[in-house]
């Protein structure tokens, strides 16, 4: 499958995951409060959270284990290119941003703006802003390719 076309496909089954929770639970589904709630939640609520965490985890492998074809290994290429300490601290920022945001981006980006959400439109706003910016100064400041 040629990249636009699976880039549409994942669109497509992100958006239609969203709307089956919402349908089914009334949950928006925003990685940072599912997986939250996942640790702090009663025993009932726990488990939609923890199939839908297991859920991305092996639509991630399965991914990774389609694109490397056959008879390969599949290849994180972030390990590759970065180290331990920047993944981690990669990690602990995001996390953080999360929480300063009262949400992640899939939270904001596909569930707040698609119930109308003033918050999440000026969250994704911010959220792209910050990421023009910052290829901005790595490709031009700092010189990265990529």
């Amino acid at each position: 499958m040629s990249l636009p076309w699976a880039a549409l496909a994942g669109g497509g089954l992100i958006g239609l995951a969203a709307v089956v929770l919402l349908a089914a639970t009334g949950r928006v589904a925003g990685i940072s409060g599912i997986a939250a709630g996942a640790l702090q939640s009663s025993r009932g609520d726990r488990s939609w959270r923890g199939a839908f965490l297991v859920g991305v985890l092996v639509a991630a492998g399965l991914v990774l284990w389609w694109q490397a074809g056959p008879g390969q290994a599949p290849r994180v290429l972030i390990r590759d290119m970065l180290p331990a300490w920047q993944l981690i601290g990669a990690g602990l920022l995001v996390g953080v941003g999360t929480r300063l945001g009262n949400g992640c981006t899939s939270g904001h980006g596909v569930c707040g703006m698609a119930r109308g959400s003033r918050r999440s439109l000026v969250a994704v706003l911010v959220f792209m802003a910050c990421a023009v910016a910052t290829t901005f100064v790595a490709r031009h400041v700092l010189g990265a390719q990529g």
